[in-house]
């Protein structure tokens, strides 16, 4: 029995070294600790058993062992402004109970095999998620900050900054910041800062295009912050403080400076 549990509790810090050396939640000492703690419960159904016990209520003990540790990983899954993260290390939290089950079972081969296929996942498909995110689809592989606002009737106001948030709650998108300040009488101008993983202002447009067909919005404007330029230097101080508007209502683009 202390082998069985010595086996999950090795074969799952294998896979928790790899977290670890990434510095990534659920490192070497969850791993460990999820996978030596379902082996004990795996042991025990072997032990009752053995002992005589029904097969039909001992078998329901691996089903709350998988349920117990959805919580644990319900509880390392967080939000970051619009972007999800933590769910490729829910995922390994389940497999190293899994793998933690099998070598409670004395099916070392298997949990192996297990650690081999976890620790395989991490370290050859990262690359290639990566690799495949990043892939321009029309617009330039750099980071690109954006600054938009929209100007609307004073009583819209919270229902415009909803319809904001809204608006970039989408995949390549992270909102950095929402804000609102006064603009001429009975109006209010909504502003919004976020950061997109490629230039494509083709996505932006999408996003805000909605806010135009508001009855209460009367203009939406939006400009690229701080783009490098082809030759990688980034623009010219004077040249980086002007934005590019785009006023749905007359289709012209304009120059001007940024509101202090």
């Amino acid at each position: 029995m202390v082998d069985n549990i010595a086996a999950g509790l090795g074969f799952a810090a294998a896979i928790g070294l790899e977290r670890q050396w990434r510095a990534r939640m659920a490192g070497l000492r969850t791993n460990a600790l999820v996978a030596a703690g379902s082996a004990p419960f795996v042991l025990f159904v072997q032990l009752r058993l053995r002992a005589g016990h029904q097969y039909r209520r001992m078998r329901r003990l691996a089903a709350q062992i998988v349920s117990g540790i959805s919580f644990l990983g319900a509880g390392v899954i967080i939000r970051d402004g619009l972007s999800v993260r933590g769910l490729n290390t829910a995922a390994e939290l389940w497999c190293s109970v899994a793998v933690g089950a099998l070598a409670g079972t004395g099916l070392y081969v298997l949990a192996g095999l297990g650690t081999v296929a976890v620790v395989g996942a991490n370290l050859l498909l990262r690359p290639l998620g990566r690799r495949l995110d990043r892939e321009p689809r029309g617009g330039a592989e750099v980071a690109t900050d954006y600054y938009f606002e929209a100007v609307c009737t004073e009583p819209e106001e919270a229902h415009i900054r909803a319809l904001i948030v809204q608006a970039v709650a989408q995949p390549g998108f992270r909102l950095r910041s929402v804000f609102s300040r006064d603009a001429e009488e009975g109006k209010v101008t909504v502003a919004a800062e976020l950061t997109t993983e490629r230039r494509d202002d083709s996505l932006l447009e999408t996003a805000v295009s909605r806010l135009s067909l508001e009855p209460a919005v009367s203009a939406v404007s939006w400009t690229v912050i701080g783009y490098p330029a082809e030759n990688g230097d980034g623009y010219p101080a004077e040249e980086a403080s002007h934005h590019r508007f785009r006023n749905f209502f007359t289709g012209r683009r304009r120059g001007g400076a940024p509101r202090r």
